[in-house]
């Protein structure tokens, strides 16, 4: 692993305009709106800020506070880190092939990452310690991993296994593999409810979502990431919705009533109701309300890939990749209120936490589409890398960091300022960012 030395001195804003363009180049940049090519802003980023240079209109973070972004690099059997404080790279990492997805676990300092090596009999788990920012344990799974979800507690991961067509179930406190299912064929998307109680898995080659009981107990107030939870059973199948062509990317509610699943062959959203527990208050309202069953399937436009959840629920917006639209489903109400073009082959999705604002990554048009929810209108186009893909917001949501698939490289969006949000820079990461997630660690007293 390689880290980057601060260095002694920064650089001014005229300063790093001359460095990068020279005076007329980047006038010419600035009146024709170009966006500099991504190896030039990777440039920037390393005179910018890499070396620990203030970051104008950006809150100070408090003394001793750590942010990282993680990114997989699925090309180049790596996990870059970035160092969000100091906006900088702050090493590299070796993990196993073809990494494609993360995780963060919310109650310890830990990022999972999933390599699917293809070419191999099986896959395999890495884990970091963002602590240290080291690999600390492989954990051997299944054939082709491709996805991961963390449950509630943080002692307990599922990733679906799209080689081998199961589900591996994850001991993260004794780091090994407890458990596996069988689930339909080719399984993509995984994702565990807010209560814990229930695992969703698409499977996209035979068009189905299998739901299993997990066994995970309520967390407590008293909860702490050493507490030891009481689990049920590992994982038991309880239903399989068919009907869902070319199942991708799912979303659960936050009252995890009910689940939304892209079925991307067939131009639809699946929507399935989600079994209440037995003596939850939609039991006591309906005992037919504690079977799964599905609820509608909703039209929107061609090949939907990816869904996107607003933090309160009450809305999900699908991206249509092959009609560059985006398609708002009141969540409520199971319906389609509109769909609305946003931008060349729009990929994934991210809300603010106020609701607010929808971005959405387009990876046909190397930009950021802004949109108000509010208002319901598109706000504005940002620049960013080539074919970005995924999204994270830095834990204050002053910036917004999109994986730019094609340049391999990170665009940094700050999301406020007094002329509207805008590209502040890029950051290299390596061959083909397929995934990229954020690790907050406040200071010790």
């Amino acid at each position: 692993m390689r880290k980057i030395r601060k260095s002694s001195f920064c650089h001014s804003a005229a300063q790093r305009r001359n460095l990068l363009f020279g005076p007329e180049r980047y006038l010419s940049a600035k009146l024709q709106d170009v966006n500099p090519r991504p190896t030039i802003l990777a440039l920037t980023s390393a005179l910018l800020v890499a070396n620990g240079c203030t970051r104008p209109g950006f809150p100070a973070y408090p003394a001793g506070a750590r942010e990282f972004a993680y990114v997989a690099n699925s090309a180049g059997n790596t996990v870059t880190v970035l160092d969000l404080v100091y906006l900088r790279t702050d090493r590299t990492l070796a993990v196993g092939n073809t990494p494609t997805a993360l995780a963060v676990n919310p109650r310890r300092d830990e990022v999972y990452v999933v390599n699917g090596q293809p070419t191999q009999s099986s896959g395999s788990i890495s884990v970091i310690d963002t602590t240290r920012n080291a690999v600390v344990a492989t954990i051997p799974v299944q054939r082709n991993p491709t996805a991961i979800s963390v449950d509630p507690t943080g002692q307990r991961a599922f990733i679906s296994n799209t080689g081998s067509n199961t589900v591996s179930v994850i001991d993260l406190d004794a780091r090994r593999q407890i458990a596996t299912a069988p689930t339909g064929d080719k399984p993509t998307a995984i994702l565990v409810s807010p209560d814990g109680r229930t695992l969703v898995v698409a499977n996209s080659g035979s068009g189905s979502v299998s739901l299993y009981d997990v066994g995970i107990p309520p967390l407590s107030n008293k909860t702490t990431p050493f507490t030891k939870i009481a689990y049920g059973p590992a994982i038991a199948l309880r239903a399989i919705v068919p009907a869902c062509p070319g199942a991708a990317a799912a979303v659960i509610l936050p009252d995890s009533s009910k689940t939304f699943v892209a079925c991307s062959v067939a131009n639809q959203v699946m929507s399935i109701w989600l079994a209440a527990a037995p003596n939850s208050p939609y039991a006591k309202q309906d005992a037919s309300l504690t079977a799964d069953h599905l609820l509608a399937l909703l039209d929107v436009g061609r090949n939907p890939t990816n869904l996107t959840l607003k933090p309160d629920g009450g809305e999900i917006f699908v991206s249509n990749r092959d009609s560059d639209s985006i398609s708002e489903i009141a969540t409520e109400y199971n319906d389609v209120g509109s769909t609305f073009a946003i931008g060349n082959r729009p990929a994934n999705g991210i809300v603010s936490a106020d609701n607010g604002v929808l971005w959405i990554s387009n990876s046909g048009a190397d930009s950021l589409s802004l949109y108000s929810i509010d208002d319901g209108k598109f706000v504005s186009s940002i620049r960013t890398g080539m074919a970005p893909d995924a999204l994270v917001f830095a834990a204050n949501e002053q910036m917004l960091l999109t994986a730019d698939t094609a340049s391999g490289d990170v665009a940094v969006i700050r999301t406020a300022s007094r002329f509207g949000p805008a590209l502040f820079t890029i950051l290299p990461a390596g061959g083909s960012p397929a995934a990229i997630a954020v690790k907050s660690m406040p200071s010790k007293p």
